[in-house]
């Protein structure tokens, strides 16, 4: 009986599990990444000595967002402005901070922000944070904050 010698070892790398498990992190990352955004994204005002706002990146945080074309959003859902304040009484029961924090783009309609505060102010909302941006020095970073005086 002759014996049957083994194939040579294969000297090539074989990439396509590595370009398999490349890809599914790709689709995962693709897929995740705009859920990660708070809110819609809208162009703030920018000020040049706004007050920190750390609150507003809270997870729990109660953010308004206001768009260009006047459409109002409670996180990510549209929501018609005149609801606006069953929704947030309702958010804002048994919470310690009752800040709602509103982020208006800054070419929008000024009455839109008013009606929007207004209705939050129906809801029994006091502590109201206006979101802007602070203007850019050369290299420094955008953070959340509120115009002076809000």
């Amino acid at each position: 009986m002759k014996k049957k010698k083994a194939p040579p070892p294969v000297a090539d790398i074989n990439v396509t599990p590595m370009v398999d498990v490349m890809l599914v992190l790709l689709i995962i990352f693709i897929v995740i990444t705009p859920m990660l955004t708070k809110g819609i994204p809208v162009d703030m005002a920018k000020t040049r000595n706004p007050t920190p706002m750390q609150n507003a990146d809270k997870e729990d945080a109660v953010l308004i967002a206001v768009s260009r074309d006047g459409k109002v959003y409670l996180g990510t859902s549209p929501l018609p402005a005149d609801q606006l304040a069953a929704k947030v009484k309702d958010l804002l029961t048994n919470k310690l901070d009752k800040t709602v924090y509103v982020r208006a783009d800054s070419r929008t309609r000024y009455e839109k922000v008013v009606e929007v505060v207004d209705n939050l102010r129906a809801a029994g909302v006091d502590q109201l944070g206006l979101l802007t941006e602070q203007i850019q020095e050369k290299g420094a970073a955008a953070r959340p904050a509120a115009a002076p005086g809000t």
